[in-house]
């Protein structure tokens, strides 16, 4: 009987230390079949390349385990690796390790969760992680355990239809006295805060004579007292688990919006 597959991609490419410790930390799960953009493709979200064509390139093979790039986007690496690579249907989408955060509204802008996203309209149990640390060469080890059962736990049960998981890691502060002994205060399952950025854009002028802009920002919670949110819990400590939903129909408008149109 084949094992299961599991397809993980990210956005930080497929050199990224977070996408090859999540390889080592769930292949004894599965046969794990791993496409990742050929360079960092953060703030993509669910975009695709509908104009520039798509390669791949095979960049290793180990038992169990087929590491494949692309030269596209994330949700690219998902489609073509459905499409071209798959054996069999994936019995899970994994989207990481993302080196920073992809709490409250940077859920939509995330490559990572574009990963996750895609694998979800497919109907494919997905799920994101990611860690609050931008370094490079963070530290994963912390993450493992977390990582593995939900992995286990996700491939034995599944997910409901249309729900993906957002699984973010706080960064540990060595010590935090209230800390468990395995670095973390605990697992939430929370909703994405409210948030907005700010100062996104910064006007530079080229030595040349031109002006050109970088985009940059910086983030603004809009509920820091509500302590049920994403961003509450990785602030004080906890890994935020946010089930996240493909339809965004907003049903609670309903009733409002019929008497406003006079429907």
């Amino acid at each position: 009987m084949d094992k299961p597959l599991i397809l993980i991609s990210n956005d930080d490419g497929y050199h990224a230390k977070g996408f090859n410790e999540l390889i080592r930390m769930v292949k004894d799960y599965g046969d794990v079949l791993a496409c990742a953009p050929e360079s960092a493709r953060s703030g993509f979200g669910c975009a695709f390349s509908a104009t520039t064509p798509l390669t791949l390139s095979h960049r290793r093979h180990m038992e169990g385990v087929e590491v494949w790039s692309c030269n596209g986007t994330p949700v690219d690496c998902v489609k073509i690796a459905l499409s071209e690579l798959c054996d069999r249907r994936p019995a899970m989408v994994i989207g990481g390790i993302n080196h920073g955060d992809n709490a409250s509204v940077n859920t939509h802008y995330s490559g990572t969760m574009g990963v996750v996203m895609e694998g979800c309209m497919k109907y494919i149990p997905s799920v994101a992680f990611s860690i609050c640390d931008q370094c490079k060469d963070a530290d994963f080890q912390p993450l493992e355990p977390y990582i593995r059962r939900i992995t286990q736990q996700v491939l034995s049960e599944g997910l409901p239809e249309g729900v993906c998981l957002n699984v973010n890691f706080p960064l540990l502060e060595a010590g935090g006295n209230e800390k468990e002994v395995n670095g973390y205060r605990g697992v939430r399952i929370c909703r994405m805060s409210k948030g907005t950025w700010g100062n996104e854009v910064t006007r530079c002028h080229h030595p040349r004579g031109y002006d050109y802009w970088w985009m940059v920002g910086s983030y603004h919670n809009d509920e820091p007292d509500a302590t049920d949110t994403d961003r509450w819990a990785l602030d004080h400590g906890y890994i935020a688990i946010t089930p996240t939903q493909i339809d965004v129909t907003a049903y609670e408008a309903f009733e409002k919006l019929n008497a406003q149109f006079n429907l």
